[in-house]
């Protein structure tokens, strides 16, 4: 592969690389919803979350769509999903290790 496609992957990743995102990700999984309920998800002010749901949208994660003073986001990859299903595979993973390892020293 050349190195295009490993920064486009990068930029994907560094734009998923926040707490605040993965929550909104994850909530745009489920479908479309307003920046109204993205910001009660977070639990920021308006202009961190527009912040984060810009970076969001250039690195082609999400689209937006007005309606009348509304904004609504959704996602452009629905199966984000799997790579979420992936990422948890290996925390829980890494938690059994862990579990394992203070077992063997306690």
């Amino acid at each position: 592969m050349d190195r295009e496609l490993y920064e486009r992957r990068a930029n994907i990743v560094k734009a998923l690389a926040h707490p605040s995102r993965l929550i909104m990700a994850d909530a745009l999984v489920k479908g479309e919803r307003c920046v109204c309920e993205l910001q009660a998800l977070v639990g920021a002010d308006i202009s961190t979350v527009s912040k984060h749901l810009a970076v969001m949208r250039a690195a082609g994660l999400v689209t937006m769509r007005k309606e009348g003073l509304q904004v609504f986001y959704s996602l452009r990859c629905p199966c984000i999903s799997a790579f979420f299903a992936c990422v948890d595979e290996v925390v829980r993973t890494e938690a059994r290790e862990q579990a394992r390892l203070a077992e063997m020293v306690g």
